[in-house]
């Protein structure tokens, strides 16, 4: 029977210390470090050559649901009760408000430093010592809101703006593109600074610190803002019934992307699956 994700705002006290538990479980186990390994690995921009899967891509949603997927299973085999929250950040917009409290993520990081120094991921707690990145870096870091160059999150019309585009994505299927819900959604707006971030890329810029970057994964907030993202895939799919993934079949030889994206079913790398086995996971669980 399909579990539930919920939204973060609404679990109870016990929930919350099961979902803090078993992720630090996993961490102490070293396999949470194989997640952020594995963000890294797959961190590939359209400037760079070869097949991109994670980002600036189609299978940008359905490799993140996957890879969501894989760490919700790890967290369930240590507590069958837990499940991955999402963040509704067109609601709770506030730098103290949930996901940002003591008993769940902590909060924001001290001015020197950006270390972050409370809640349960806090170095000096002694739980979450980061040993992947992209730095040095032994700490958990984050800089809401953007205290040099203040940033909002996201707005409900700007993620609308995304939902109500029909097309599931368009050529040249990369982060060029002006057309299509993925990009919309995952935001490499055009321009430069602020203006051009939108939606998801938004939001990593607003959590700043560890959220920025391949190492993202360090920050657990990465899986609830993840999760409400694959919540927006789901709701766009329900109000889009005729429109599926895109593109259907690979780019010829002579485009561009040829051997550079994934097609509705080809495989996705790392995994055994292609996005069109990931397009439903009614089966699997369901968002309250």
């Amino acid at each position: 029977m399909a579990y539930v994700r919920k939204n973060v705002s609404t679990l109870t006290a016990s929930e919350r210390r099961r979902f803090v538990n078993a992720l630090l479980t996993l961490k102490r186990r070293g396999q949470y470090d194989e997640f952020v390994r594995l963000h890294i690995d797959f961190y590939t921009t359209d400037g760079e050559n070869g097949l991109r899967t994670a980002h600036m891509a189609p299978s940008f949603l359905p490799w993140h649901r996957r890879f969501l997927l894989d760490l919700e299973r790890a967290l369930r085999r240590i507590d069958s009760s837990v499940t991955v929250p999402y963040w509704d950040w067109t609601r709770d917009r506030t730098t103290t408000s949930v996901p940002w409290t003591k008993d769940l993520l902590g909060g924001n990081g001290r001015r020197s430093d950006r270390q972050v120094t409370t809640g349960p991921f806090a170095y000096a707690a002694g739980h979450w010592t980061l040993r992947e990145g992209v730095t040095d870096g032994k700490f958990l870091t984050r800089d809401l809101g953007r205290s040099a160059a203040p940033l909002q999150l996201p707005t409900r019309s700007e993620l609308e703006w995304a939902l109500d585009d029909p097309v599931y994505d368009a050529r040249p299927w990369d982060s060029t593109v002006r057309k299509g819900f993925r990009n919309k959604l995952e935001g490499w707006g055009a321009g430069s600074g602020s203006g051009s971030w939108k939606n998801h890329n938004r939001v990593h810029r607003w959590v700043g610190g560890a959220m920025l970057g391949g190492a993202s994964v360090n920050d657990p907030v990465f899986w609830l803002h993840h999760a409400f993202l694959d919540l927006q895939w789901y709701r766009w799919q329900r109000a889009h019934r005729s429109h599926r993934y895109l593109p259907a079949e690979p780019p010829g030889a002579a485009d561009d992307q040829h051997q550079r994206i994934v097609a509705r079913h080809e495989k996705l790398p790392p995994w055994d699956e292609t996005p069109d086995q990931l397009e439903d996971v009614s089966r699997i669980y369901r968002y309250a």
